[in-house]
């Protein structure tokens, strides 16, 4: 990501988000050191850092200290360096999954300072998901203790197909919504401002602003749960296609003749050879067939979801679950070696599901997309679970509402 700035007066704004863009991944960093990452002049970058200071949004430092606690000497006064404040402005961040809602108040590097869970019916009515959804936001925010009046704004991860320009969640085949208006409904219920994007790309932004995709040019964020999907994230920009729908990954045709519909209409998608529903399923057969095996004992532990029985029996080597694993790993590591060759991303991160079992699954994938990549295109690209764990979802949706009422707007 360039921090470029100018020195016009007329792109102030531009200016600032250059300085706290770089004291984000950059800082601390001294008014010196700013104006050269930034390439602002020395005046330019006292005014603006003037102008936050007053704000309280940076502080100044001490410069660092010498071996043995010593400051360092050298010629003329030392540089004090600057820093962001990180509990100098708060936002929310809101993840709709498939029948789970999370909510977060974070700061302004991400950090999760207090988050609730709830569940939901997929039968439920949108209207009826969003009223709890308002409950849980007003709950967080006042068990996290924090000044509402430095409550920025409200990111919104939704399931489905959304329109970020209008905050509407045009498709959410799963939960059966159909242009639900996200954003207007939440911002009149809470009375802040709400953006909404996709819940795989704002897991994508998760990690390119605050997660492994720092500095990184082009990185693909893939998560499978109920589904699979992908987000992309190009220059620290996300990629939303022409018609927003970019990142359908779980929609790649793996087996056209003879594969199993899917809920899309076509047949053989990823989605109908790697997604939990569709392991769970084949791990029920198992069970019914070996009630006495190893995945068995397993599942019919309450303390386990089937997914948790299911990488558990794989752990403790039971072959019939480890073959079922490397067949869903070899199947999503074909994917990976398509979109390798389509996009050629630096960086690949698995969530959901994918990173739960990431040491069964990624092996296989790895070595997949490696071998069916075009040339050596697969031997260049790190592929990794999420480091964010469950919270992938809670911090992409804080990164939506930080990038889009704090690193990238006009203060």
């Amino acid at each position: 990501m360039s921090f470029a700035g100018s020195n016009a007066l007329h792109i102030k704004q531009h200016n600032v988000r250059a300085v706290l863009q770089s004291l984000l991944q950059k800082g601390p960093l001294s008014r010196v050191q700013l104006a050269a990452q930034t390439a602002l002049s020395n005046t330019t970058i006292t005014n603006l850092t003037s102008e936050l200071l007053e704000l309280e949004i940076i502080c100044e430092e001490e410069p660092l200290a010498g071996q043995n606690g010593q400051r360092r000497r050298g010629v003329g006064r030392p540089r004090r360096m600057l820093r962001l404040i990180p509990n100098a402005r708060y936002v929310v961040g809101v993840h709709i999954g498939i029948g789970i809602l999370r909510v977060a108040v974070t700061n302004l590097y991400a950090e999760v300072l207090h988050n609730k869970m709830d569940a939901f019916a997929v039968e439920d009515s949108a209207t009826a998901v969003l009223d709890v959804i308002v409950r849980l936001v007003e709950q967080t925010v006042a068990e996290a203790g924090v000044e509402r009046a430095l409550v920025l704004g409200v990111g919104v991860g939704a399931s489905g197909l959304v329109d970020p320009q209008t905050g509407v969640n045009v498709l959410a085949a799963r939960l059966g919504w159909r242009h639900t208006p996200i954003r207007a409904y939440l911002e009149m219920r809470l009375d802040l401002p709400v953006c909404v994007d996709n819940n795989v790309r704002a897991m994508a932004l998760g990690e390119a602003v605050f997660g492994a995709g720092q500095g990184v040019g082009l990185l693909a964020f893939i998560y499978g749960r109920v589904g699979v999907g992908a987000g992309i994230v190009l220059g620290g920009r996300v990629f939303r296609g022409g018609g927003a729908g970019a990142g359908e990954i779980g929609h790649v045709i793996i087996v056209p003749e003879g594969g199993k519909r899917c809920g899309c209409g076509q047949y053989g998608c990823l989605e109908t050879l790697v997604a939990e529903p569709v392991l769970v399923q084949e791990a029920e057969l198992r069970v019914l067939e070996d009630p006495e095996g190893c995945l068995a004992h397993y599942w019919r532990r309450a303390d386990l979801r089937p997914i948790e029985a299911i990488f558990a029996a794989a752990r403790a080597g039971d072959p019939p679950t480890v073959q079922m694993i490397e067949r869903l790993a070899h199947y999503l590591g074909l994917a990976l070696a398509n979109l390798v060759n389509v996009l050629n991303p630096e960086l690949i991160i698995l969530g959901g599901m994918f990173a739960q079992g990431s040491d069964l699954i990624l092996p296989t994938a790895e070595t997949t997309m490696r071998d069916a990549a075009f040339a050596d295109l697969g031997k260049k690209v790190c592929l990794q679970p999420t480091g964010f764990g469950w919270r992938a979802g809670i911090i992409g949706a804080s990164a939506l509402a930080l990038t889009h009422f704090f690193y990238e707007a006009a203060l």
